[in-house]
């Protein structure tokens, strides 16, 4: 305790105190910008992945490798991109109805959309026919 009280009253303790302090601020300051950077740059990057992967997925249809011919596919969005009915545009006859999710870069199903993908694997799926009046 006499130590303490000792350093405390050397003349040069308050003005050394100060400057690691203010030494301390600036580094602190320094890392918050930096994180602060760092954070706005990835949200910025991810908005434009976001972007592109909804731009894609409006013109996905037109591109080469799309599963049926565009004028089959109708946009829903969500919880899938595309309901399909593969040969309704030709013939008049549905070969068989597609659920398309687009997926660019490296980008993987969410929760949601594998459960949709696990319940047509499994065949729950069922035509409703719903009459208002």
């Amino acid at each position: 305790m006499e130590f303490i009280q000792e350093v405390i009253s050397y003349p040069a303790f308050y003005p050394v105190l100060c400057v690691l302090l203010l030494i301390l601020l600036l580094i602190q300051t320094v890392r918050i910008h930096k994180d602060r950077h760092q954070l706005r740059s990835d949200a910025i990057q991810r908005s434009r992945a976001v972007i592109g992967g909804q731009v894609v997925e409006q013109v996905a249809p037109f591109l080469p490798n799309f599963p049926c011919n565009p004028a089959d596919a109708r946009f829903v969005g969500k919880p899938v991109d595309f309901v399909a009915f593969s040969g309704l545009s030709e013939k008049d006859k549905v070969d068989e109805v597609l659920f398309i999710e687009v997926k660019t870069g490296r980008s993987e199903l969410n929760a949601r959309e594998k459960e949709i993908r696990r319940a047509v694997k499994e065949g729950r799926i069922r035509y409703v026919e719903y009459r208002c009046f």
